[in-house]
């Protein structure tokens, strides 16, 4: 069998634009190029990279797969992915694709505040299945603000031009947060599908012995099980209920307390160590911090009525 070859890890953009045959970037931080110029020479290329740089492509007319992470998509018209610095991107044979890829290196924004801010774009961290679909509307809202890079780009720098590309990459940024929102909403029945999904995977979860082996559940764990990125399943759940997996967990860890606090004349202690619990008094802590009364006296109360 033939050993998969290991991800090229490019570090610079200048570095991309030599694989790829590309003229030099007309900025050292950032690129933007149309994806038909370099369909051809990408079946050159290792199937495998990972970008030291942020990689913001849309994309439309796509035959073939491609992916980010562990995971391959098949795309439709009308798709933005994104993914960070480190992050692994592969592609697949037969390829066919056009539209427009934007990349930028951290080094551009770092003493801007989207340097901190870019973190709370949460779809840098999501799996290619996950993948922004925009409507025919909303690409009259995206495609000029590449428009507007790509026209700043070749503009000579000067000491603006720096501020007016990152403020352009922000307005791309701030769509494609609003678009995401709206596809949470227009894939409601798959989320609530998936909701379920994990709602039944958490009752299994504390329901056999495996909580007081395994620990509590993490959202890694519960995000693997439904096969969706933590960051996308964290998301979701903040769009269907407002609380994100996290939150989630520790109310399921709080439904199952009561119940047990109820119902049982187990100890505290016990109680802690049948949810997961390392020591009684993270589980009294959190307790108190969801309820506003210890676990003592959550059943004190329940006893009393």
């Amino acid at each position: 069998m033939k050993p998969e070859q290991s991800p090229v890890i490019i570090n610079a953009i200048s570095e991309l634009h030599r694989l790829l045959e590309l003229p030099r970037p007309l900025h050292p931080l950032v690129s933007l190029f149309d994806n038909t110029k370099v369909a051809a020479r990408k079946k050159q290329l290792p199937k495998a990279f990972i970008f030291d740089f942020y990689n913001i492509s849309y994309k439309k007319n796509l035959k073939g797969r491609s992916g980010y992470g562990q995971s391959y998509y098949d795309f439709d018209d009308g798709t933005m992915i994104f993914t960070a610095p480190k992050q692994l991107i592969t592609t697949v044979e037969e390829q066919e694709y056009f539209g427009i890829t934007l990349l930028f290196h951290p080094d551009l924004i770092r003493l801007h505040p989207l340097g901190q801010n870019i973190r709370q774009y949460g779809f840098f961290s999501y799996e290619s299945n996950e993948a922004l679909h925009i409507s025919d509307n909303e690409k009259k809202n995206v495609l000029p603000v590449f428009k507007n890079i790509e026209d700043e780009l070749n503009h000579s720098i000067d000491d603006f031009s720096q501020d007016i590309i990152i403020s352009h990459i922000e307005t791309l940024l701030n769509y494609s947060n609003r678009f995401y929102k709206r596809q949470f909403i227009t894939r409601k029945t798959i989320n609530h599908s998936l909701l379920a999904r994990t709602e039944k995977i958490l009752n299994d979860y504390f329901d056999t012995e495996n909580v007081m082996t395994a620990g509590l559940p993490t959202v890694e764990m519960l995000a693997a099980e439904v096969t969706v990125s933590p960051r996308y399943l964290s998301d979701m759940f903040r769009s269907l209920t407002g609380q994100n997996a996290q939150q989630v967990i520790h109310e399921k860890v709080i439904e199952k307390a009561k119940e047990l606090l109820s119902s049982t004349d187990l100890s505290v202690g016990e109680i802690a160590y049948r949810l997961g619990f390392g020591y009684s008094q993270s589980f009294s802590k959190l307790f108190k911090r969801k309820t506003n009364l210890t676990p003592v006296e959550f059943r004190q109360r329940f006893h009393h009525n």
